[in-house]
Parts: structure tokens; sequence; C-alpha cells
């Protein structure tokens, strides 16, 4: 099916993609659609800002001479990528062919899906034939994968760290999975030595690639953010090279070969950094997850379902390859020229904003009692959030202090962790169990601000307590005339939202509660009571937690809680929601989908095994109703044919003995006569004669 045809703009280039709803795809089409033809001619130095702001200025004006793109989609989705110009899908060849015809510059990737390969080939082979019908000059760009490097040997066998580069293409060995590949890049260049002036082809050699949301890389970000690994795995020793650059970069560099047209036709495209797997994967923990790493055996790379064949190649691939081709003949405007490592922080919040996760921050307040955990439990559910509680995060943090004290491998703290451990301990033991403020604060702040927090967000139950602890929990020490201007932006809560109930409603519900739930808490009755009226007496001063969060304009959303059924609870976390918005996290993991449908498919046997032990009972017990209705019914039948046998014997008495008495003697003369005479009607003979002598006449 062929998408709605549009005139290409005067001055514009038509650039064919394949598979532009992919990845590299995808941001090779929004990097080109962003870009003025001719753009990469001009060399923006330092000395020239200026000129560069004019020429932005007047871009508008020169707009049509843009990259008009079209391409192929893998899968049909209603919206459509604003970036695209004509999507097309599920076409013939022939077709394909008149759309590729129509094109100034038709770019095949092959990184992806090396079922593109086949295409592909039939590609630059079909318009290569045609060529002679060209009304204009065409470009073939391939988008291939260093891959087709993996094996080859040494440039000197006794410097074996002496980098590849580009020089050295006609030299190459491919990895034993990207033959096909390297098949498909000899082909293209051959193809574009017959007429360059007509039809000229270029293979752009790929390094892993990243940024923008993340593709072969992406299991290691999304594990460090989710945070459920204490340490990230590293597949083998994690020596091993891996050639990188940022799919933009990558854009970039096709950009220039576009522009260019430059005499060379095949490319390295790789970043300067020559990282090694360990060095990027302890990045990407350090900034987004625990910081930790361990080395796991290769082999376990292969039981990760998100990881396709070509991802577990590219992840295992160690290769030291340069590529000063593109250094000294093109003019790109890296974004990450040293490397995934040295610019992780961009790259991270690259990877945030693309997938559209961003923490949420939320505090729920209320009296005792009033249902707040409850509420934050199912809060917490919904958005993928951390549920902070004070009672469980000061026990956390003593357990966390025993064991990194405990820990051998924890030894350059200079005996911090000890240090405070004793001073909480200590601090405890001189109030009963209990810590001052300033100690608690510390807590609260370090757990909102670990990565876990950082990254999904929390869910604050029923903490700070107090305008003071408050503004010692955002704002610091320091006593500021602007709060906005000093609270830590990345804990203040975003949403407050108060809960609040009646006093007699709270003292019933807490009579109400089970002694199990209220032993060892201050829900007793001696002990609650005092409880709430501390909570009422704290928000009727003129300094309340509330207004806290109103001079910070974050303006608290009220809740009245009225009944303690589950429904009433329902609806409070669906006006949450509401008023929170989207979740901006992932949804479920794999794992969770599959003990998911795994619990509703054994849901779903027991109760198609409960239907059948129903109908079996039913059927059970008609059948017995069948059978002792079959008896009863019997049991009447033979009851009924008794009585009408009495009936008949009664009734048939009289008629016996008259027969017995006055019909039969007669009828037995009658019939010896007969056997005597032996007339020949004896039927005739019989009927007179009874007629003759019967006893009643």
């Amino acid at each position: 099916m062929a998408g709605q045809t549009k005139e290409t703009p005067p001055n514009s280039r038509r650039v064919f993609i394949n598979n532009v709803d992919k990845y590299t795809t995808k941001n090779i089409a929004k990097f080109l659609d962003s870009c003025v033809v001719g753009a990469s001619l001009v060399d923006f130095g330092e000395a020239d800002l200026q000129e560069e702001d004019r020429l932005q200025d007047e871009q508008p004006k020169i707009k049509d001479a843009t990259f008009h793109i079209v391409g192929t989609i893998s899968s049909q989705t209603e919206e459509k990528s604003s970036f695209i110009s004509e999507e097309y899908s599920h076409l013939e060849r022939e077709e394909l062919l008149h759309h590729l015809m129509k094109c100034d510059v038709i770019i095949y990737d092959i990184t992806q899906h090396a079922g593109q390969i086949a295409e592909a080939q039939w590609a630059v082979s079909a318009l290569h034939k045609e060529m002679e019908t060209f009304s204009g000059h065409k470009m073939f760009i391939l988008v291939s994968t260093v891959m087709t490097w993996a094996t080859t040997k040494p440039v000197n066998k006794d410097y074996p760290e002496i980098p590849f580069t580009d020089e050295h293409y006609r030299k190459r060995k491919a990895h034993p999975n990207f033959h096909d590949h390297i098949g498909l890049e000899k082909l293209v260049v051959k193809l574009g030595k017959t007429k360059s002036s007509q039809f000229s082809t270029y293979v752009v050699a790929s390094g892993l690639q990243y940024g923008m949301g993340e593709h072969m890389l992406h299991l290691f970000f999304k594990m460090s953010w989710m945070g459920e690994v204490s340490r990230v795995p590293i597949f083998g020793d994690g020596s091993n090279i891996i050639p990188t650059i940022h799919v933009n970069d990558l854009a970039g560099i096709i950009q220039n070969v576009i522009d260019h047209k430059p005499k060379s036709q095949y490319f390295v495209a790789v970043d300067e950094s020559n990282n090694t797997m360990e060095e990027i994967i302890m990045a990407i923990t350090l900034v987004l997850g625990p910081g930790k790493t361990q080395n796991v055996s290769k082999e376990e790379i292969y039981l990760i379902r998100e990881l396709t064949q070509t991802d577990i190649d590219s992840l295992l691939v160690n290769l030291r390859i340069e590529a000063p081709y593109l250094k000294e003949n093109f003019n790109i405007q890296w974004v990450s020229e040293d490397g995934l490592v040295e610019n992780i922080e961009r790259i991270t919040e690259e990877y945030k904003q693309t997938r559209g996760l961003r923490p949420l921050r939320i505090c729920i307040l209320g009296p005792p009692a009033v249902g707040k955990s409850t509420i934050a439990e199912m809060i917490c559910k919904h958005y993928r959030l951390h549920h902070v509680k004070l009672k469980e995060t000061i026990t956390e943090t003593l357990d966390n202090l025993e064991s990194c004290v405990n820990t051998e491998d924890v030894e350059n703290d200079d005996g911090e962790a000890q240090e405070f451990l004793d001073t909480l301990k200590e601090n405890m033991n001189e109030n009963e169990g209990r810590l001052d403020d300033q100690y608690v604060i510390r807590i609260m702040r370090d757990k909102l601000r670990t990565k876990p927090c950082m990254n999904q967000g929390f869910v604050l139950d029923g903490f700070p307590k107090t305008y003071e602890q408050a503004k010692q929990l955002f704002t610091g020490d320091e006593d500021p005339e602007d709060l906005q201007s000093k609270h830590e932006k990345k804990i203040i809560p975003e949403f407050v939202f108060s809960v609040d109930a009646t006093d007699d409603f709270l003292k019933n519900r807490v009579l109400n509660l089970p002694e199990t739930v209220v032993e060892g808490t201050s829900y007793t009755p001696e002990q609650f009571p005092r409880r709430l009226a501390r909570f009422r007496e704290r928000n009727v001063e003129d300094q309340t937690l509330l207004i806290y969060f109103e001079d910070l304009e974050i303006h608290p959303e009220h809740i009245e809680i009225t009944s303690n059924d589950h429904n009433e609870y329902l609806l409070v976390k669906e006006k949450i929601c509401k008023k929170v918005g989207k979740p901006k996290n992932y949804g479920p993991i794999s794992k969770e989908v599959e003990e998911e449908e795994r619990r509703k498919a054994e849901q779903q046997l027991q109760n198609q095994a409960a239907q059948r032990a129903e109908a079996e009972r039913r059927e059970k017990e008609e059948a017995q109703q069948r059978d002792q209705r079959w008896g009863e019914w019997n049991q009447t039948l033979e009851e009924v044919r008794r009585q009408e046998h009495d009936l008949l014997e009664s009734q048939s008495g009289p008629f016996r003995n008259y027969l017995m008495r006055d019909v039969m003697p007669t009828l037995t003369q009658g019939l010896i006569e007969c056997c005597t005479i032996r007339p020949d009607d004896p039927i005739d003979f019989l009927a007179e004669y009874l007629l003759k002598n019967n006893p009643d006449a």
C-alpha cells in the first residue's frame, strides 16, 4: 500500500530511506529533515559564528532547499511522522522501483535487520540497470556495520594495537554472521564505478550506535534506570573495544556524503572513543544506576531475550578502528566526537527525554489513620514509584550502615559509615529509640537523593510533618528570603495531596482496627487521641506545612475521606492520577507481563475447572433426580396396574359364575353333538343348537 504522493518543493533533494520507522533510519530522517541542502559545505568555525547566525536568520528564506524524506515503513501506524513526507508499505518491487526512480538519494540501512540485505541488493542492482534513463544524478548510500571488519588480521602483527582505518577496507574480513553484509558492500562499491556521473554509490560502515533513546545499549540503560539489580552485568571480562558512534553523528556523516559527493566510496563511521565494554557499562550505571558492575560469563548474554544475534555479536566484538577520512574531508558538527563515556551526562539526558522518562515526585499528607499509606501504595503501584516512609527509611539506613561497616570491600569511606552509625545509635539511646530532627532530615534527604528516587520518583508518605522539617529537608540549613531559589529542585515534590477526615471518623476507624494491627503502634486508645491532637495543633499555626508548599507555588490538592470502603480509596486514586497525568516511566517489564499472563492463565484454568466441576455436580444431581423420579413413576405404575387388575377381578366374578353355571354346560353339550353329527356348517349348527337349548328361554 502506498502513501499519498506530494510534490517535491523546488531545489529540494528527494531522499528515500528504507524502514524509516526504525531506530537508525528514523533518526537519520529526522536529522536530514532539519538540514538545508549543502549546509555541510559551509565551514562554521569560531570566527564564523556571526555568519552562522546570519545564515540561521535567513534559513526560512531558503527553506525550500531542504531534504524531502520519503520511505517504506515496517508497520502501519495511525500517526504519521512529521518529518516523513510520504510513507509506503507492502509495496511490490515494480512499485518500489517506481518510487526509487523519483528520488535523488536512496539510503538503505542494513544494520538493524539482515532481512533488508536482499531488498537493498535488488534495489541497487535495479537502479544500476536503469541509470541510462535517469533524468539526473542519483546517489545510493548503504549504511552497513563495522562488523564486516570483525575478524580482520592486524595491520602489524607485532603491534596489534595499531587501529584500522578506511584505507584498510580492502583487507577487511567479516564476522561469520556478517558475510552477507560484506557481500552487499562489495556489490555497492562495484556498481558505483560504472558511471559515477549518473549513479554514484557509497558504503558507510557504522560503529555501534547510541543516543536518542538508545538501541543496542538500551538494555543497560534500562537496567540501570530501573534500579532492580544491585550490579549491572558485564559479559566476559569487558576488555573488548567496541567501535561506537552517536546516531546523529552518523546522520551528519550521511549529510556530508550527500553534499560533498566524495570520490572515495567507503567510509568508516566511528567516534574517537575506542571505549571498552566495561568502560561503557560503568559510565551508564554510574550516572543512572547503582554504580556497580559484575563480570559474568559471555554465555549469559544469550539468555537476554531483548538482544538479537546481531546485538550480541556487536556487543562482544573487539575492534580498534579509526576514521581519519571524516576529520580531514567532512564538515561534521559532532554531537559526541569523544564518545559515549566522555559525554555520558548528555547522552543520559537524551535517553530520558527521548523515552519520555521523567521522575514523578508526590507527597501525601494528612492526619494519622486517614489512609495515607493505602493511597501511597496504590499510587506507587500505578506509576512504579518508590514508597518513602519515615520508619522504614530509618530502619533501611541503619541496616545499610551495618552492612557497609561489616563489608570488607568498602574501605575507602574513612570510617564515615561507622561514625554515622555510632552517632545514630547514641542519639536513639538518649531519646528512647527516637532520632533528633537533624538526623531524620539527613536520612530522608539521602533517601530522596538515591538513584531510584531520582530516576523514577517517589511518594513521600506523611513526611515532612512540620514547616521547619520541610524547610530543612528541601531548602537546607539556610534561611533564604526566597524559598523557591534555594529549594532542591530534584527532590521537592511536584504534587502535594492533603488527605483529611473528621476526628470522629478517624477515632472510630482506629477503634475498629484488629488488635494485631494496633499492637506496637500509636493507634492504641491511649496514644491515638494525643497524636491526633498534636497534628491538629500543628495545622492551625501561621507557618503550617501546607503554607510552606503554597509559598513555593506548589498548591496542595485537598481530598476528604468519608468512608472506610475500598471503593472510596479507588476514587481517591483516580483523582490523584487525573491530577498527575500519565505515567512517565516504563510499563511492566517482560517478567511482570509473563507473570501476569501466567496468573491469568492459571485463573482461567481454575475457572474452567470450577465450571466443569459445577457442571458435573449439576449433572449428577439431575441424574439422581431422574433416577428417583423414574423409580417413583414405576412404583406408581405398578400400583395402578395392581388396582386395575383387582378391579377387573372384582367386576368379572359374576360373569364368570354365570358362564360356568348357565352357558358352559349347554355349550359343552352342543360341541359334543356337533362332533357326533358332523354337519356341513358346524358354526350354524352350534348357533341353532344354543338357541334351541337356551337355558334362559
